[in-house]
């Protein structure tokens, strides 16, 4: 499996797992209900939301180059929600939306580099024990969640291995790159199920 989590001593790396879920989820809420109209307002308010996610990486002491691949590991969310929404909305209205999306999932990156999946795991399940009442297994919720949110780092990671690998080869990037990025993916899928198997997670 690939490491996501990046040792440090920052104020970022020091909060407890369940004050960053909350900032995630309180960031998120807020990107996502920031006024949309109009068009230019929106758009500034959420450029500013990335902003502030940039300057959370810099308080969490990380250098340049996570940003640069987390944000890189965006450019196919870019690219999708950019031609989609262009067919429906305006020029504002798709930039708008595509960067308060880049800016969420940006965020989602911060939080598994800056906290071990460990002590992700169970904040979640903590926080979800009260759900156990009505029938539903915090445990597997939780690790549902923390797969997920540490799972951003890890395909942007393979996406670079692939760049890397077919660079090196001298073969021009395209539309190919993405078969052996699926290949590496589904196997790391299958790694993350044999190590859950051999937990006794089914």
């Amino acid at each position: 499996m690939i490491a996501v989590y990046l040792p440090g001593d920052s104020l970022v790396h020091r909060a407890p797992a369940g004050v960053k879920l909350l900032l995630l989820a309180v960031l998120g809420l807020a990107l996502s209900l920031l006024p949309r109209e109009p068009a230019l307002l929106g758009l500034v308010l959420a450029g500013a939301g990335l902003v502030l996610v940039v300057l959370l990486y810099a308080l969490a002491g990380l250098a340049a180059r996570p940003l640069l691949r987390q944000l890189w590991s965006t450019r196919w969310i870019v690219v999708l929600m950019v031609v989609t929404q262009l067919i429906f909305l305006g020029p504002a209205e798709a930039a708008n939306n595509t960067v308060r999306v880049v800016a969420i999932v940006v965020l989602a990156g911060l939080l598994s580099l800056t906290t071990r999946t460990a002590e992700l795991l169970t904040t979640l399940e903590r926080l979800l024990a009260p759900l156990a009442r009505v029938g539903v297994d915090p445990r597997r919720v939780s690790l549902t969640l923390s797969l997920a949110i540490t799972m951003i780092p890890v395909i942007a990671e393979l996406a670079r291995q692939v760049r890397e690998a077919q660079q090196a080869r001298g073969v021009r990037l395209g539309v190919r790159a993405v078969v052996p990025l699926l290949v590496l993916a589904l196997r790391h899928a299958d790694d993350v199920a044999d190590a859950l198997s051999a937990r006794g997670i089914d």
